[in-house]
């Protein structure tokens, strides 16, 4: 991504659309920016966001260059994808790419309390239901699609079929063919954590693009087995969230979360030896996390869980920055990681 100017208030200003490189998904046609903004963290992940932050998060990430947003009915019940859609509505609809996911519906709940059992602070207006029926994938996309306030989405993504394999690849993913081909999606994946099932996805149909969430990493890459590779030999395209691990990459100290859970010590004491390594040649350690997966050409972009603008703000300013040779060779040589693991080139 492009540095960019500043207006005289000093906040970044709008870059050209032609300014914001993006990179293709697949073959679908559907270009997405390097760097995406993951919209779990803006609909009240672990602590409450308001109206006005979220709103305020994804117009820096506009500011920003990034024109790619993912979000998911999962996401606050639904809150993540209205509050993206009240934002973007205001915004070119031919600048922007967004995804959302099917899998949960979302059934009216009067019982009150909250959703954190759920992990989001928001009010538990509604109850998730897995459905991975045809008719679900479609209700799921013309509910996401009403609030989101648009009449299309760029890539649609099964969530999490994990314990829903089968259901998945007979009836869902037939049915999001189908509505690619009617025009209502641009482009159609998976979006999981783990690798064995999204590789499945890539070899036995006929998807333009997964998500791997957390694996694929500065701390593991067990997608590199099969699942990029596949990608790569196809011509498709993969999408990395959870590039710090749930928090640990971010700042590995006491109590720092791996896996949405405490962080083993040994995991800890790898992190902190990978943040001494980074920082001696002045790059934070989030920053090195950020730029890792683009050593595999098969990775289109990277996701930003940004629960504020000065977060979002920082992810865009450290994948900007680039990062010496030396850090990846001294932490390969400090055995932090493997020599096989492909590393961005230095710009």
């Amino acid at each position: 991504m492009a540095a960019e100017a500043s207006d005289a208030t000093g906040r970044a200003a709008h870059p050209p659309a032609d300014a914001v490189p993006r990179r293709a998904l697949g073959r679908s046609g559907v270009e997405i920016t390097p760097l995406g903004l993951g919209g779990a963290a803006i609909a009240g992940l672990y602590s409450p966001v308001d109206e006005e932050s979220a709103a305020a998060t994804i117009e820096a990430a506009w500011d920003a260059g990034i024109r790619y947003f993912d979000t998911a009915p999962h996401y606050g019940l639904g809150v993540s994808e209205r509050r993206l859609g009240a934002v973007l509505r205001t915004k070119s609809r031919t600048q922007y790419v967004i995804s959302t996911k099917v899998g949960r519906l979302l059934e009216p709940y009067e019982g009150g309390g909250s959703d954190m059992a759920n992990g989001f602070a928001v009010p538990a207006t509604h109850r998730r239901v897995w459905n991975f029926s045809a008719d679900g994938v479609r209700r799921s996309l013309e509910e996401s699609l009403t609030r989101l306030g648009l009449d299309r989405i760029d890539l649609a993504l099964l969530h999490d079929p994990d314990d829903h394999g089968e259901q998945a690849f007979h009836e869902a993913y037939p049915e999001l063919e189908r509505l690619r081909s009617e025009g209502m999606v641009g482009a159609i994946g998976a979006g999981m954590n783990q690798t064995a099932m999204l590789t499945r996805f890539l070899i036995d149909s006929d998807v333009d693009a997964v998500l791997c969430a957390g694996r694929y990493t500065l701390l593991e890459q067990p997608a590199l087995a099969e699942l990029l590779p596949s990608a790569a030999d196809r011509g498709k395209s993969v999408i990395i969230g959870g590039v710090l691990n749930s928090g640990l990459l971010a700042n590995p100290t006491p109590g720092a979360t791996y896996n949405y859970s405490a962080a083993p010590g040994e995991l800890l004491e790898r992190a902190l030896r990978m943040r001494e390594i980074t920082e001696a040649y002045g790059v934070p350690l989030r920053g090195a996390a950020l730029h890792f997966p683009f050593g595999h050409p098969a990775v289109a972009s990277v996701l930003t869980g940004a629960r504020s603008a000065a977060e979002v703000r920082d992810a865009a300013t450290l994948l900007n920055a680039p990062v010496p040779t030396d850090v990846w060779d001294r932490l390969r040589g400090a055995a932090l990681l493997p020599r096989h693991v492909p590393v961005p080139e230095a710009r």
